[in-house]
Order: C-alpha cells, then sequence, then structure tokens
C-alpha cells in the first residue's frame, strides 16, 4: 500500500494572512470614502462638473480650466474610482496568491471588483441623465452592495474554512436578519429623501416629486423601527448569553443613535451640506454595524484534516 499526496503548487511571492486581512480591510475603507467622495460632488453642486461621460467633455477626458472649480471636483472623483479599483484588483490578486487557498474568498473579492466599474457605468447614466434622481439613488444603493460584499469578504479572510455553526438560538438569529432587511430598507426609503430635498447635484437637476416632509416621516419611522428592532436584540443576546451578538448589537444601537441625531439635527437646520456628508458616512457605518451583528449570529470551526487516500500497490506478475 502506498499514500497518495496531493501537492499545492509553491507560489513565488505568497501572500500572508495579514497582509490578505488587511487588503480586505482597506478594500472596504475604499469603498466607504468613495461614497463619501461621491456625496461631497453633489453636495458642491458638482455633479454636471463634468458634462458628460465617459468623457468630461466632448473633446477630452479631463477636465479643462474653463470648466472651473466643479469640473475638478467631479473629474477627481472620477479618477478616485481607479484608485478604488487598483485596491480591488490588489485583493483579487492576494486572494489567488494565498496559500494555502481559502474557499469561497475568490467570488467575493471578484465580485467586489467587478462591482466598481458597474457602479462607475451607473454614476455615468446619472450624468447621461442629468442627475436623474432616481438614478442618483440606484447608484448609492449599489456603492452599499459592494461594500456588503467588501466586508463579507473581510470577514471571511479572519475565519477558517470549516462548518458554522449558530451562537445564538434559531428565533434571535431570524430577528437579525429581519434587522438587516430593515436596515437595508431604510437605506432605500433614505435615498428617495435625498431625491426630494435640495441637494439635486446641479442647480438644473430635477427632483422625484415627492413630498419631502412626508416621506422624511417615513424614513424617520424606518429608522425608529430600525432602533427598536437593535435594542430588543441586545436585551435578547444578553439573556441567553450571546456575549458576541450582545457586544456587536451594543455597537449597532450606538451608531443608530449617533446617525439618527445627525439626521434630526441636519433636518431642523435646514440640511446643511457638512451634516448630509456626515450622514451618508454613517450610513454606511450603520450598514457595517448591521452586517457585524448578523455575522455575530454564527461562527465558522476550522475544517477537519483531511483523510489520507490509499491505494493499492500494483500487482506483481509472477514468473516462472
Amino acid at each position: 500500500m502506498r499514500r497518495i499526496c496531493v501537492v499545492t503548487p509553491a507560489v513565488r511571492f505568497p501572500v500572508s494572512s495579514t497582509l490578505l486581512r488587511r487588503l480586505a480591510f482597506a478594500n472596504i475603507v475604499a469603498n466607504v470614502a468613495i461614497v463619501v467622495t461621491g456625496g461631497a460632488v453633489r453636495l458642491t453642486a458638482s455633479g454636471l462638473g463634468c458634462p458628460t461621460w465617459p468623457r468630461c467633455t466632448d473633446e477630452s477626458y479631463t477636465t479643462t480650466p474653463e470648466m472651473g472649480v466643479h469640473g475638478v471636483i467631479e473629474f477627481g472623483n472620477r479618477l478616485l474610482t481607479f484608485a478604488v479599483g487598483v485596491v480591488a484588483l490588489a485583493v483579487v490578486v492576494a486572494v489567488l496568491l494565498h496559500r494555502p487557498r481559502r474557499r469561497g474568498l475568490l467570488p467575493l473579492a471578484v465580485g467586489v471588483l467587478l462591482g466598481i466599474p458597474a457602479q462607475a457605468v451607473i454614476g455615468g447614466v446619472t450624468v447621461l441623465t442629468n442627475l436623474n434622481p432616481w438614478v442618483v439613488g440606484l447608484h448609492f444603493l449599489a456603492s452599499m452592495v459592494v461594500i456588503a460584499a467588501a466586508y463579507a469578504l473581510w470577514r471571511r479572510t479572519g475565519e477558517p474554512d470549516g462548518p458554522v455553526t449558530p451562537t445564538a438560538p434559531g428565533p434571535l438569529r431570524t430577528l437579525a436578519v429581519i434587522t438587516t432587511a430593515v436596515s437595508a430598507s431604510v437605506l432605500v426609503v433614505g435615498t428617495w429623501v435625498t431625491g426630494s430635498g435640495p441637494h439635486a447635484g446641479d442647480g438644473g437637476a430635477a427632483r422625484n416629486g415627492l413630498d419631502p416632509e412626508q416621506i422624511s416621516q417615513i424614513h424617520a419611522d424606518g429608522v425608529f423601527l430600525l432602533i427598536g428592532l437593535s435594542v430588543a436584540l441586545v436585551f435578547a443576546f444578553r439573556a441567553v448569553g450571546a456575549e458576541r451578538a450582545y457586544r456587536a448589537a451594543l455597537v449597532l444601537v450606538a451608531v443608530e443613535l449617533g446617525q439618527g441625531v445627525i439626521g434630526f439635527v441636519q433636518y431642523f437646520t435646514d440640511l446643511p451640506a457638512l451634516l448630509v456628508g456626515a450622514h451618508m458616512l454613517g450610513s454606511c457605518l450603520v450598514l457595517l454595524a448591521t452586517l457585524s451583528v448578523l455575522w455575530s449570529t454564527r461562527e465558522r470551526h476550522p475544517a477537519a484534516a483531511p483523510t489520507p487516500t490509499l491505494e493499492a500497490e500494483p500487482s506483481v506478475p509472477a514468473h516462472a
């Protein structure tokens, strides 16, 4: 009998687990940063600083002096998209070079990478449609999907590849899923509020036609529901001794309260640009904190060691 060993091909420049995890975290930071800078484009009325796409003007891919500061801001945000893409590409390369090869990381890394040009295309459509508020909202929500994928990738880099087991009872895991769904709905309605408000990104851009006061009330109702569910998770996780989930839920409530304060202050102070930008950053943080709670309701164990495969020695014919 002999043992057959499967040898993983050597990598000339292997990537450590530490470097892979740091790059995955940088992926999150970069995608959150592009949301904030994209908000700055709209809040400075620079949404049509480059009036066409993919060029900045009909004759040039870059801004011109005649376009002024608005052109610089819009073109600068377009350049930042390439920087975010470089980070995402570095993560894909790191996943490929990491040994041992991690199951499930590559689809997430590629998904984040492909999401960046997809966002760029949606951003181009916003320009070509003269900053249609529904398309602008879709652009923001697409960014949220990419951030969620980047977060999932980062969490997976810190986990083994074995089976997943729950750390909280089934009803509480279901409640965490419901909370995540409500959090997503709050983000969606938030884009409707933005589309009805004064920060259109350009003086000539249309609004979505919704009543700002009514849609803001609906958004606030969703926020109250989200906070209520999150507080319920805090007490429930504490009651069953799910410490990791309890701590994550506490962070979520703290982030939600901070975001809520910013939201109410900006509403009653006629939406100053700085607070609106902070609210956009807060939206990203609420999403990440919600996903953290969802992740904390389960844990992944190391994979079982593979059983050696044995193969019988080939029989040797007898000689007379």
